[in-house]
Formats: structure tokens, sequence, C-alpha cells
């Protein structure tokens, strides 16, 4: 069970359980950027799913909690890591759960958010995070508002993009090397496989390495806008020197990767687009790119699951 607690000297002990809690499918999120980043869980919910549950409040017994009331607050909002303190709030419905006065025990308060579309998942970038999160507030008059934010997840399944074209490109450096290199199509969901081909229509330098990537592309911010890009896969295509005609078939899944839909001017904020990159290197160390920018969308929810007992 994933819970949330707080606690604040010995005034009052808070805590956030989900409606179904124990049940609910649970989702693996890096907390920042980078290989090192920590992962954290977070209960799932689908964009137009309810957000319900309940906030208990714990006294210790023989101590009383003055309060100024106790809120609940949905709140959805991007942060930007070069906007510090400054988020836009896209969604904040409030419930009062209890009005201005004392507690001498312990209270549970049901709490229910009905018909909120979450539009956009949640999403942490190197610098951008879309947030989801319950904020329970309880204000007191002549000490520290005790405050806490139990975040969880959102995603939403997309229609499958019935038009989908065909890559195709080429490398060439004249004289030197002329390569063409066609996928399928170029809009796939988490789950999918690129598949394409190769071909070597000349080939007179020496390439010793090849491979193709994928790129996500961050960029935030506005009117100045910070632009990221990460390798979020690699897949080696050929490791020693191909020869003229030859054709190299390629064949990446997907699924292992930590990949996002493709998310386009959110809120005038941040989009996250991705690219395919072909990258050869000489024997030199030359390296050789070419890129195209594909579209990425959810065809089904994507959580841990956990292997039996």
């Amino acid at each position: 069970m994933v819970k949330s607690l707080f606690g604040f000297g010995n005034a009052a002990k808070v805590e956030v359980e989900f409606r179904d809690q124990a049940s609910m499918k649970l989702v693996a999120v890096k907390e920042g950027p980078g290989e090192k980043a920590g992962v954290i869980e977070m209960p799932l919910f689908m964009g137009l799913d309810d957000i319900a549950g309940t906030v208990h409040v714990r006294v210790p017994q023989g101590k009383k909690l003055e309060h100024q009331g106790i809120k609940c607050e949905l709140v959805g909002q991007v942060e930007l890591a070069n906007d510090r303190g400054s988020h836009y709030v896209f969604i904040s419905l409030l419930r009062e759960l209890e009005p201005p006065g004392e507690m001498v025990a312990s209270k549970s308060y049901a709490f229910e958010f009905n018909h909120v579309e979450k539009q956009h998942e949640t999403y942490r970038g190197t610098n951008v995070r879309l947030r989801y999160f319950i904020r329970v507030k309880i204000p007191r008059q002549y000490s520290t508002s005790i405050t806490k934010e139990v975040d969880f997840a959102v995603q939403n399944v997309g229609e499958d993009p019935q038009v989908s074209n065909t890559i195709k490109m080429e490398v060439g450096i004249e004289d030197c090397l002329h390569i063409e290199f066609e996928y399928g199509k170029d809009k796939f969901h988490m789950s999918d496989v690129v598949i394409g081909k190769i071909y070597f229509l000349l080939v007179r330098i020496k390439i010793k390495h090849m491979e193709l990537q994928i790129l996500r592309r961050e960029s935030s911010g506005s009117p100045s806008v910070s632009t990221d890009t990460d390798v979020i896969a690699k897949f080696e295509i050929m490791d020693g020197a191909p020869v003229r005609g030859e054709c190299v078939p390629v064949r990446l899944f997907l699924e292992p990767y930590d990949l996002t839909p493709t998310m386009k001017d959110v809120y005038n904020k941040f989009s996250v687009k991705y690219y395919l990159n072909l990258v050869l290197v000489d024997e030199e160390d030359r390296r050789y790119f070419k890129q195209h920018e594909i579209l990425m969308w959810r065809n089904k929810p994507s959580y841990i699951v956990r292997p039996a007992a």
C-alpha cells in the first residue's frame, strides 16, 4: 500500500489514502534527470478517472490541534526548473473538510473529485515536471501550517493514428558515401517495433560502427526557450565495415525504454518530441548522422507488474 505520512512535532500526523489503494496499479517514476536518479512508485489514474480517498488526521493521545480549517485540494501544475516558485497551475479544486476549531482526537475525512479531465500525462523530464497531486493543508493561527502533498500518476490512452507515413532518408558525402534508409512508418505506440532497412549504395570510407538512436528533445520556457536532448535508446546496427550493395535490416523493440507520448506545446510551457537518429562512425572517429521526427502515442496503460508470490 502506498501511504503518505507527515509528522509535525507532536501536534498531528496526516495520512492520505486513495480509494481502493491496495489494489491500484503503480507506476515507477524517476525522481530527477540522469541515470542516477532515484525511482518512486505512484498510484496510477487514467485521464477521466475520479480521484477519491480518505484523509486521516492523527492527533496524539493527550494532545490537541487548534486549526483554522482543514482543506483538501486537487492540483495539476507545470513546474519549470528555470522558473522556480512560479508554477503554472491548470487544475485547482478545493474541498473544505473541517471548519476552524480544535481537535483532541484523530478523525478521518472522505474526499472526492469527480469528472475532472486530466488532459495531459504526468511528465518528469530534465527541466520540466507536470504533476498531479492531492494537497492537504491545515492552517494554524500561532504555528506553521501543516501541509502535505501526495503525487499520483496520470496516463491517457490515445487513438490509433490511421495515417502513418514511410520514412525515407539519405546520408551522403560526395563521391565517398551514399546510404539510403527506410522505416515502415513514422508513428509508434509504446510497445511498438521500429522496422526498417538500410542500403549502402556507395561506400568509399571505412565505417567501423553504426547505431540507431531514439532521441527525446524537451523544449521549455517562454519567451526564452531551453532545449535539452537525451538519448533514450541505442541499438547497434552493425559493427564492422559494410560493402557496396549491402542491405542491413533494422528491428528495434520500444517497450523496454522510458518513453512518453509526444507532447506538443503543453499550456504554452513545454514540448516533448522524439526522433530516430542514425549514427555512423568511421575509423577516424568522425560521426555522420541523420534524424527524423517520429510521433509517440500510448496504446495501453503502463504499470509495474510484480511476479506472483
